[in-house]
């Protein structure tokens, strides 16, 4: 779940542990979450597709679409290279300048274009679709002139999954996810629903009249489950949410079954579910990390709790705290205040709407918030009543020691 794939010359013992248990491991995928496990003689690969596409969701190491662009050209270059055959940095870059998108304007002499190029090339090089022989590709950044000479390896045209059709006869993102959905068995008769009306689709697996089998209903509540950070009810419908009555009705089967074969225990609420950890472990991608951030969110948390108790903020019936821009701004500041002295550099000295800025959009990238983007309105999401952080009281101490020594 958490790796792209598998690759046997680089994790053996892991290739081998999914090749002996594929059988179960193939029924237990397709069955629950409606994935695909595909075990090559290379490779073992999950295929991860989720309910709907979230922000959080791309490639952690890119960081401006350009990057998406340039990989998907040299995935594109690669295909037309025969395997081990070797090529240089030099002909890659020849290569995108005739077949890169126009809008793009791509030129080498521009700094930010090879910082993309080189994080697409390094992308492809941890995901195992290309082997440098000589050179370094990070002085590409500095130096348009330096050179890297590379291998094709025997995984680089399997980097892409199969789709029902060429990508070009699909005209918005909703029609792929829709037709990825069809592939698997419990989405045929959501297949068969769809018709025109993909455009109308928000998720995968449900359709505009909710019309729903219970197999693609599992797939689907699976998917959110495993794939994002929290599940919620819709907001019109609250604790009649058709996914929250199916999650209390298999609340036990679900959670045996979850607990019998991962890490995770499911917690569920009236409108909130999520999976947790009980242990951290390190090859999750989890909520809290090691982050500045992160920290500053759990504390943010605590001054939100403490403003509902005290009847400074209204719990709304879908279980939401709904605030204006300012307010929002207003309870950064108060947290800034109160826990700031504790703060990384770089958070102590960031301006109130830098620091708040950058605390929404954490919020939002983990499901703890949403944001309206007609009105502004910043909506705290059940799950942040999930958690809370305070310095411990040692720490609070010797705060408040130095900053009278100080003064």
């Amino acid at each position: 779940m958490e790796q792209w794939w598998i690759l046997r010359d680089r994790e053996p013992d892991k290739y081998r542990m999914v090749r002996e248990r594929e059988a179960v491991l193939r029924t237990y995928a397709m069955d629950k979450l409606g994935f695909r496990l595909v075990v090559h003689r290379y490779f073992a690969r999950l295929e991860k597709i989720p309910a709907r596409p979230e922000a959080y969701m791309g490639i952690p190491e890119f960081k401006l679409p350009m990057d998406y662009a340039l990989f998907c050209c040299i995935l594109a270059y690669l295909d037309r290279k025969a395997v081990e055959e070797q090529f240089l940095l030099s002909e890659v870059c020849d290569d995108l300048m005739a077949t890169c998108p126009a809008e793009i304007g791509l030129d080498w002499v521009q700094y930010e274009h090879r910082k993309s190029l080189v994080r697409a090339l390094t992308f492809a090089k941890s995901v195992g679709i290309i082997q440098p022989v000589e050179g370094d590709v990070e002085q590409f950044s500095f130096r348009p002139e330096t050179e890297v000479l590379y291998d094709v390896t025997v995984v680089s045209r399997y980097f892409m999954r199969p789709y029902p059709k060429d990508l070009s006869e699909f005209a918005t993102m909703r029609e792929l996810l829709a037709a990825s959905w069809i592939e698997t068995e419990a989405g045929a008769d959501v297949g068969a629903d769809l018709g025109s009306d993909v455009e109308d689709v928000e998720t995968v697996g449900q359709t505009g009249d909710n019309r729903e089998s219970t197999a693609a209903r599992r797939h689907r509540i699976y998917r959110e489950l495993f794939l994002c950070p929290a599940l919620y009810g819709s907001e019109s419908s609250g604790s009649l949410d058709p996914d929250m009555v199916y999650l209390r009705n298999y609340r036990n089967r679900i959670q045996e079954d979850i607990e019998a074969r991962t890490d995770f225990r499911l917690e569920l609420y009236r409108n909130c579910a999520m999976l947790v950890l009980p242990e951290r472990r390190m090859r999750y991608t989890t909520y809290p990390d090691a982050k500045g951030i992160s920290d500053i969110s759990l504390q943010f948390a605590a001054v939100a709790r403490q403003a509902l108790a005290a009847g400074e903020l209204q719990m709304q019936p879908d279980g939401t705290i709904r605030l204006t821009p300012v307010d929002f701004e207003r309870f950064v500041s108060i947290c800034k205040s109160r826990y700031g002295p504790g703060w990384g550099v770089q958070h102590r000295r960031a301006k109130l709407q830098e620091a708040a800025s950058e605390l929404k959009a954490f919020l939002v990238e983990w499901r703890l918030a949403r944001e309206d983007p007609a009105s502004g309105m910043v909506l705290l999401m059940p799950a942040l009543g999930r958690v809370t952080g305070e310095y411990p009281a040692e720490f609070d101490e010797k705060l408040s020691a130095d900053l009278a020594a100080k003064e």
